[in-house]
C-alpha cells in the first residue's frame, strides 16, 4: 500500500513519471533507469491486491459460515460488496483521476470479480484453481473479435472483459476481469488452504512460501528468457530494463510470475516477523493500521495527492523527484492519522455501511 501511494504521487505529480506497460502492446519509453525502477516496483500492487482479496474473502467466508449463516446470506453479502465497490469506483476513484465515470480501474475489477465470486466460490477449491490456472496461461490467446467493437456496448464490454483500452473516451478501463479473476481464484485457494493449516508449525509454511516464490520467479526467468509465449511485450535487448520490463495492461505471464513470486517472499518475511516480539510496533505498525482499513487508505490517499496548494492555479502542476518523495512521506504520516481514527470509527459502529469501506 506505501508503494502503492508512491505511485500515485508520482503519477500527479512527477514529470518523470510514465505508465501503460504494454498497452495496445507498446513499450513505455521512461526518462532513465531510475524512473523505470521506481515505476517497477509498484507493479506489485495490484496483483497482491487482487490475490489477497480473494483470501480474504476464503477467511470471511468461513468465519461467517462459523457463525451460522446460510450460503444464500453469504453470497447476496458479497455480491453487496461487489455493487458497493463498483459504485465507489464511479463516484470517488475516477473523478480523483480525473478519468470518466466508465473509467474500469482496479476497484470495478474486485467489485466485478466479488459478483461473480457470489456464485463461484460454490465450485471446489480444485475447480476453482484449475480455472485460475488456465485463465493466466492462456487468456492471451482469447479472441474477443466476435464482439463487435463499432457500438459503445460492444466496445465497453471487451474493454471490461479482456481488452484495457483508452482510445474510446468515456468507455476506459486498464483492468480487464481476465486474466485478474484468475489471480483472484489462486488468492481465494490459498485462503482455503491456510483455513486447513496447522498453525504450530508457522517455519514449515515459510519454508513453502520461500519454495514458491522461488519456484515463480524461476518460472519468470525462463518465460523471459525464451522471449517468446507469456511475453506480450517480448525483450528487445539484453539491458537490465529489457528483463523487466513486462506488460501490465493486460498482465501477461511473465508479468504474473513475477509479481507473485516477489508476493510470497513478503508474505514468508511477514511471517518471519510476526515471531518476534514488539513486531507491530514502529514501522510495521503503521502499516499493519494502514492495511486494516485498506480501501479507506486507498480512496483517502488518491484525494489527499491529487490536492494542488493554492499558489499553484494552473498547470504544470509538477515537483520534482526529491520533492515528490517528501510529499509522498508526509502524506503517508497524515494518513496514517487518518487511518487510526477512521478505524476506531468502524469499531464503534459495526453494522453501519462503514463496514463495506
Amino acid at each position: 500500500m506505501v508503494l502503492m501511494a508512491w505511485d500515485h504521487v508520482s503519477g500527479f505529480w512527477n514529470p518523470g513519471h510514465r505508465g501503460s506497460e504494454g498497452l495496445l502492446g507498446n513499450r513505455t519509453v521512461y526518462p532513465d533507469f531510475t524512473q523505470f525502477l521506481l515505476r517497477f516496483i509498484t507493479h506489485y500492487c495490484a496483483p497482491i491486491f487482487i490475490f489477497l482479496a480473494g483470501t480474504s474473502l476464503a477467511l470471511s467466508t468461513h468465519k461467517r459460515l462459523s457463525t451460522g449463516a446460510k450460503q444464500k446470506e453469504i453470497s447476496y453479502h458479497i455480491f453487496k460488496r461487489g455493487v458497493v465497490l463498483i459504485l465507489l469506483a464511479v463516484f470517488v476513484e475516477s473523478p480523483a483521476f480525473g478519468a470518466s465515470p466508465l473509467y474500469f480501474g482496479v476497484i470495478s475489477c474486485i467489485g466485478l470479480c466479488f459478483i461473480i465470486f457470489s456464485f463461484y466460490r460454490r465450485l471446489p477449491t480444485l475447480a476453482i484453481l484449475t480455472v485460475s490456472i488456465l485463465i493466466i496461461v492462456a487468456h492471451p490467446f482469447l479472441n474477443l473479435s466476435w464482439i463487435p467493437d463499432t457500438n459503445p456496448a460492444g466496445y465497453y464490454l471487451r474493454v471490461i472483459l479482456h481488452e484495457p483500452s483508452f482510445q474510446r473516451y468515456p468507455y476506459e478501463g486498464l483492468y480487464p476481469i481476465i486474466p485478474w479473476i484468475g489471480v483472484m481464484g489462486l488468492g481465494w485457494c490459498f485462503g482455503t488452504f491456510l483455513l486447513t493449516y496447522d498453525w504450530s508449525n508457522t517455519i514449515k509454511l515459510i519454508a513453502s512460501l520461500v519454495g514458491a516464490g522461488a519456484g515463480l520467479l524461476s518460472a519468470w526467468f525462463i518465460v523471459r528468457l525464451f522471449n517468446g509465449f507469456g511475453n506480450l511485450v517480448p525483450r528487445t535487448g539484453e539491458t537490465l530494463e529489457d528483463w523487466l520490463f513486462v506488460s501490465k495492461y493486460p498482465p501477461d505471464l511473465a508479468f504474473i510470475l513475477w509479481t507473485l513470486g516477489g508476493m510470497s517472499f513478503l508474505l514468508a518475511l511477514g511471517l518471519a516477523l510476526q515471531r518476534w516480539k514488539g513486531f507491530e510496533k514502529g514501522i510495521a505498525g503503521v502499516i499493519l493500521s494502514f492495511g486494516r482499513v485498506p480501501l479507506f487508505f486507498y480512496l483517502a490517499h488518491l484525494w489527499f495527492y491529487r490536492l494542488r496548494p493554492v499558489w499553484m492555479t494552473r498547470p504544470p502542476f509538477q515537483l520534482d523527484l526529491l520533492s515528490t518523495g517528501v510529499f509522498w512521506i508526509v502524506g503517508l504520516t497524515i494518513l496514517w492519522r487518518l487511518c487510526l481514527r477512521y478505524e476506531r470509527i468502524k469499531s464503534a459502529h459495526p453494522d453501519s455501511l462503514l463496514k463495506y469501506i
